[in-house]
C-alpha cells in the first residue's frame, strides 16, 4: 500500500517591502506583530479554500529585501508566531462555544422536563380543547428550548475546528522570501 504525501500548495504575495505584511499599528516588536487585515484574509481565504490536509507555502516577493540576510526566517517565525496566536484565539472561542453548548443543554433539558410535566399535569385535570392547545403548546414550546444546544452540538463547533485546522496549516507553511523578479512597476 503507498501512502501518498499530501499536496503542497503555494501562494505568492507580491510587496515592495516587508513591512506592508504586517499591522503598523501595532506596537508590539516584529515577531509578535499581528498581520495587515488584508494580507491576513487574502491568505487566510486561500488557506480556508484548500483541502485540509494539504501542505502550505508562502513566497514573498519583495521589491527591497531588506539588508539582513536572514529574512525568510525572521518573516516566518513572525507568520507562525502569529497563526500560533490564531490557534490559540480559536480553541479558547470552541471551549467557550461548547461550555456554552453544556450549559444551555442542562437549561434546556430541565425546561423541557417541566414543559412535559405541565403538559400531563393539564392533560389529568383539564379536558377540551382548551386543555389540548395548553398541552400541545407546552410540548412544543418545550422541544424549542433544545434548539440551542442542538445547534452547538450539531452545527457550530465544527466550523472552529475546521479554522483551528487551517490556522495550524498556516503555524507551520514553509515561508520564503525572495527579490521580486518582476519589472518595476512605476508611475510614468
Amino acid at each position: 500500500m503507498h501512502i501518498s504525501e499530501p499536496p503542497t500548495h503555494t501562494l505568492d504575495l507580491r510587496v515592495r517591502e516587508l513591512q506592508q505584511l504586517f499591522n503598523s499599528l501595532d506596537p508590539a516588536p516584529f515577531l509578535n506583530k499581528d498581520l495587515d487585515h488584508a494580507c491576513e484574509a487574502y491568505i487566510e481565504n486561500w488557506a480556508l479554500s484548500l483541502p485540509p490536509a494539504s501542505r502550505l507555502h508562502l513566497n514573498v516577493q519583495v521589491e527591497q529585501l531588506p539588508p539582513v540576510g536572514q529574512a525568510s526566517d525572521v518573516v516566518a517565525d513572525a507568520i507562525h508566531n502569529y497563526y500560533g496566536y490564531k490557534v490559540e484565539l480559536v480553541r479558547g472561542e470552541l471551549a467557550q462555544l461548547l461550555r456554552q453548548g453544556r450549559i444551555s443543554l442542562m437549561i434546556g433539558i430541565a425546561f423541557v422536563t417541566t414543559c412535559l410535566l405541565l403538559a400531563e399535569a393539564i392533560d389529568s385535570v383539564v379536558q377540551g380543547h382548551a386543555a389540548s392547545i395548553a398541552r400541545e403548546s407546552l410540548n412544543i414550546i418545550g422541544w424549542v428550548a433544545m434548539w440551542r444546544p442542538a445547534q452547538i452540538f450539531l452545527y457550530d463547533w465544527w466550523p472552529l475546528t475546521g479554522r483551528i485546522k487551517v490556522f495550524e496549516n498556516l503555524r507551520f507553511a514553509r515561508v520564503s522570501v525572495v527579490q521580486d523578479q518582476a519589472p518595476s512597476r512605476q508611475a510614468g
